[in-house]
C-alpha cells in the first residue's frame, strides 16, 4: 500500500492543521472529574493561560544569572567554592569539607559532577575576563582534583585536602583585585 504525497513529511511544506499550540489546537479544559469547564469559569488568575503565558528571564530580578555585577558574581563564585569545598567541619576536629567530597563519595558518577561543577566556575571566571594563563591554572586544579578524586578512598581524602575550586576562586580574585575598575 503505497503512501499518498499528502501524508510524507517535508520540513517546510505547510499543513492543512495549525501547529501545535495554535490557537485552534487548544481543547476544552477539564476539571479532574472529567467535566468540561466553560471558558467563563475559569479563575481569572488562569486565563492568561488560553492567550499563551511566557515569561521574561532576562529582565526579571528572579533570574539568578541576570545582570550581576562583576562584585557580586565573584561574591557567588565564593560562596559556591566553600560550599563545595569548606561547607562543613568534622566534629571535634578543625578539618573543613564541603558536598565536593561528599559527592565524590558516590564512585565515579559523583566526581563527574563535582567536576562539571568545577569547570562551571572555570567558565565564569573566564566569562569574568580571567585570561589564558589564569584560566589554564584553574582546569589544572579541577584536572588533578577530578583524577585523583577518581581513586577510591584516597582520592576522597585528596578532595578534602586539595579544595581546588577555593584555590581558583582565590586566583581569580588576586587577579581581578590587579586589574583597574571599570566606570
Amino acid at each position: 500500500m503505497a503512501m499518498p504525497e499528502d501524508d510524507i513529511f517535508t520540513p517546510h511544506a505547510t499543513r492543512s492543521r495549525p501547529p501545535f499550540g495554535g490557537a485552534q489546537a487548544r481543547g476544552k479544559v477539564i476539571d479532574q472529574d472529567g467535566h468540561e469547564l466553560a471558558d467563563g469559569l475559569l479563575h481569572p488568575q488562569f486565563q492568561g493561560f488560553q492567550q499563551g503565558f511566557q515569561f521574561d528571564f532576562r529582565n526579571s530580578t528572579a533570574n539568578p544569572f541576570g545582570n550581576l555585577t562583576r562584585e557580586e558574581r565573584l561574591a557567588r563564585l565564593e560562596m559556591i567554592a566553600r560550599l563545595l569545598d569548606v561547607a562543613f567541619v568534622v566534629p571535634g576536629t578543625n578539618v573543613r569539607y564541603g558536598i565536593d567530597g561528599l559527592i565524590g563519595l558516590i564512585p565515579v558518577v559523583g566526581d563527574i559532577i563535582t567536576t562539571a561543577i568545577s569547570l562551571w566556575l572555570v567558565r565564569e571566571a573566564r566569562l569574568l575576563g580571567a585570561p589564558w594563563h589564569i584560566t589554564a591554572r584553574m582546569l589544572a586544579n579541577v584536572a588533578v582534583d577530578g583524577v585523583i578524586g577518581m581513586v577510591p578512598v584516597a582520592g576522597d581524602a585528596f578532595d578534602v585536602m586539595f579544595r581546588a575550586n577555593i584555590r581558583n576562586v582565590r586566583m581569580l580574585r588576586r587577579w581581578l583585585d590587579k586589574q583597574p575598575r571599570r566606570a
